[in-house]
């Protein structure tokens, strides 16, 4: 019997054992090391060919008008991406050959202990009372950090026309809700390729700069 228990008790180790390894690696899956950051990438349109990115001014929502100060910020973090791309900034009062739209959203996951099929975070052993001797699950405390979704998007569209050109979105995950860091690197990540529009989804790695 204590052989059985002995057993039992290094089975639940490794189990744990292992669980751990795996939560580790998903933790570090999203990023490929310190200064780099892999992102989901879908991008659409057709960028007429021969045509230049051109001047370009952000056109925002009624919804995005509704907070100016957060949508500065988001626009900011597009900047180097849509320069990196071609495009110049319309100078001021002259009237800009492309609009851009541009969005993004964090949404927070809060992972319940029983999505797990070990959730119950204890140990395998056995009890004895009296005469009698059976399995027990042996109670553990343990805390899952959430998880957090995010995505950005830019929407080009001709000035003049209002058509949309180019549509492109990049999406990651991790501990953090994203500092204005990562938030660029997804913007790097969704105009990488442009005017391609690639191959979706696809994952694109870029890096973090401060």
């Amino acid at each position: 019997m204590i052989e059985l228990q002995l057993l039992a008790r290094r089975t639940g180790l490794r189990v744990l054992g292992a669980a751990g390894a795996l939560a580790l690696a998903g933790a570090l899956a999203g990023c490929a090391g310190l200064n780099t950051l892999d992102s989901v990438v879908h991008s659409y349109g057709q960028w007429p060919a021969g045509r230049a990115p051109g001047t370009y001014a952000f056109e925002r929502l009624p919804s995005q008008q509704a907070r100016p100060e957060r949508q500065e910020m988001l626009e900011a973090t597009a900047r180097p991406a849509l320069e990196a791309a071609g495009f110049r900034p319309a100078a001021t009062g002259a009237t800009p050959e492309v609009t851009v739209q541009v969005g993004g959203r964090v949404t927070r996951t809060d992972r319940a202990p029983w999505d797990d099929p070990l959730w119950w975070r204890g140990g395998f052993g056995y009890w004895r009372h009296g005469p009698w001797t059976g399995p027990y699950w042996g109670a553990g405390m343990h805390t899952d950090s959430p998880r957090y979704e995010r995505e950005v998007a830019l929407l080009i569209r001709d000035r003049a026309s209002g058509q949309p050109l180019y549509e492109t979105r990049a999406s990651s995950d991790g501990l953090t809700r994203g500092d204005a860091a990562i938030v660029r690197a997804m913007f790097d990540a969704a105009l990488k390729d442009f005017p391609a529009a690639g191959v979706n989804p696809r994952t694109v790695r870029t890096l973090l700069t401060p």
